[in-house]
């Protein structure tokens, strides 16, 4: 099948581009972005993804105001001619890396907008991500993540809000490859889950800072990144070059695990440069963001999941009435305010641990923090 990308001499193998090198059915192309007010009012997050196997597209919008999380979810059948819209969430490619616009139609479920990203820095490719388990390949991907600014506009609940570049930053990342999605494959489960997952794009006024790790149950990592990375001076700067971005050797961790929780109370990120001194930056949570807004860990509108040739919903919740060790509301991303000596930023720190992690004190599936560590 053809696709008009098929016209630009892009192609990798001798397959037409709608078809990928792989015939797993887990793989996936999909943008993420999100989005927040340096005063910590108005959080936002956008997935859109791509299933070429199995023949699906969908994608979610979900926005954090007052206490409340919103969500507007759509799924259709991936075989169209405009592969980058579902129901009334479409993604715009304006300028490649550096200006991309979200578009949500007005529906049923009073969630709509016009939402530009542009460029704050560089993209920065993270470290592919590659895991077996009893010897199966379950997660082969490629991601890069990108920081920026927002403007537009979003409607809420009756509530428009400006959205003002100055004051609404946030990141994105675009990944693919093959991870889990979907229902599970047929075969045996590969042990008892088990998932430690950390990711922290945070923005400075002069430059901005990434960090990432996965771990085992007994802490030991397969994988890690952590980057300080400069701002662009505007949207359309020429990108710096690669000696600009530096990558840490080392980078460790320190969560303040939330009593009866999965989440933190508060996290110090130390950065262990090639050279020079160690930086530590301080995370303080503002909000919380449930990540079951834009389809992860969502048992009816999870990534990949058929729906029929097309369908859409919207849902709500009371963010202080969710009970955080249910396993839908394991996976969230902290608003958080930052410091880095003196420095202030804000950004994110995204949690998901599922299972034993013997350095944060977990022994079960789900059992929660005790106390302060």
């Amino acid at each position: 099948m053809l696709h008009p990308l098929d016209d630009h001499p892009v192609h990798q193998t001798a397959e037409p581009l709608a078809h990928p090198a792989t015939g797993d059915r887990n793989f996936y192309d999909r943008f993420f972005f999100n989005g927040y007010t340096r005063a910590g009012d108005l959080f936002f997050a956008v997935a859109f993804g791509l299933y070429p196997n199995r023949g699906i597209a969908d994608a979610s919008l979900s926005v954090v105001r007052d206490g409340v999380q919103y969500a507007l979810h759509a799924s259709r059948e991936a075989a169209r001619s405009d592969p980058l819209r579902v129901g009334p969430i479409a993604v715009e490619i304006e300028v490649p890396m550096r200006a991309l616009r979200v578009s949500i139609a007005h529906n049923a479920w009073e969630i709509a907008g016009e939402l530009r990203f542009r460029a704050r820095s560089a993209p920065v490719e993270e470290p592919r991500f590659s895991r077996r388990e009893a010897g199966r390949l379950v997660m082969d991907v490629t991601r890069f993540t990108q920081f920026g600014t927002w403007e537009g506009e979003l409607e809420v609940a009756g509530e428009r809000i400006a959205i003002q570049p100055a004051q609404v930053l946030g990141c994105r990342d675009r990944s693919w490859g093959v991870r889990p999605i979907g229902e599970r494959g047929p075969g045996p489960a590969a042990g008892p889950p088990q998932f430690f997952w950390l990711w922290a794009p945070l923005q400075f006024d002069d430059c901005c800072t990434h960090f990432d790790v996965n771990e085992d149950a007994a802490g030991e990592r397969w994988h890690q990144n952590a980057v300080v990375l400069p701002t662009l001076a505007s949207a359309d700067a020429p990108f710096p070059d690669s000696a600009a971005i530096e990558a840490m050797r080392d980078v460790r961790h320190r969560i303040r695990w939330a009593r009866g929780t999965r989440r933190a109370a508060s996290a110090e990120l130390v950065f262990h440069p090639r050279q020079g001194e160690p930086r530590a930056i301080a995370l303080e949570p503002l909000l919380t963001f449930q990540m079951l807004g834009i389809g992860y860990l969502h048992p009816e509108w999870g990534h990949g999941m058929w729906k029929g040739p097309e369908a859409v919903a919207g849902e709500r919740w009371k963010l202080s009435e969710l009970a955080p060790l249910d396993p839908r509301h394991l996976h969230v991303q902290q608003l958080c305010r930052a410091r880095m000596g003196e420095r202030e930023g804000i950004g994110v720190l995204e949690q998901l641990v599922i299972g034993p992690h013997a350095p944060s004190g977990f022994r079960e599936l789900l059992d929660g923090a005790q106390g302060a560590r």
